[in-house]
């Protein structure tokens, strides 16, 4: 069972990024599948997740507008389309997974929830 991330790099200010996160060895059906970000020196902090069972979607306040989280059931695949990216957006950004089944939230689901977790992609907004 692996979570795969990917789609980091360097980009301008304004600009836009995707990021990818494949799930290997499991089908992500009826899970919870999130975003975090943890920048040097700071906390890890929740920036979406999305529910594969009935495509709920909720954000962190931090990028509401900007970034978009999908789920594309026939890849096993969540993305993060990230727009009109800031400096403060920089980030190793994490995937991270759980089932659905007993969980209750009707908002991000904290990191303490999840299960499985993938390996960082690096963020960087900078001129």
């Amino acid at each position: 069972v692996q979570l795969q991330a990917s789609g980091g790099g360097l980009v301008q200010p304004g600009g836009s990024l995707r990021l990818s996160c494949a799930a290997v060895g499991f089908t992500l059906d009826y899970y919870v599948i999130g975003w975090f970000r943890q920048a040097p020196g700071r906390e890890r902090e929740g920036v979406s997740c999305i529910s594969s069972s009935d495509g709920s979607t909720y954000y962190g306040d931090s990028v509401k507008g900007r970034f978009t989280i999908s789920f594309d059931n026939a890849k096993n695949t969540m993305y993060l389309q990230m727009d009109s990216l800031k400096p403060e957006d920089t980030a190793d950004y994490y995937c991270a997974t759980v089932h659905e089944y007993g969980l209750k939230y009707d908002g991000l689901v904290p990191d303490y929830e999840y299960e499985y977790w993938g390996h960082g992609t690096l963020v960087t907004v900078s001129r």
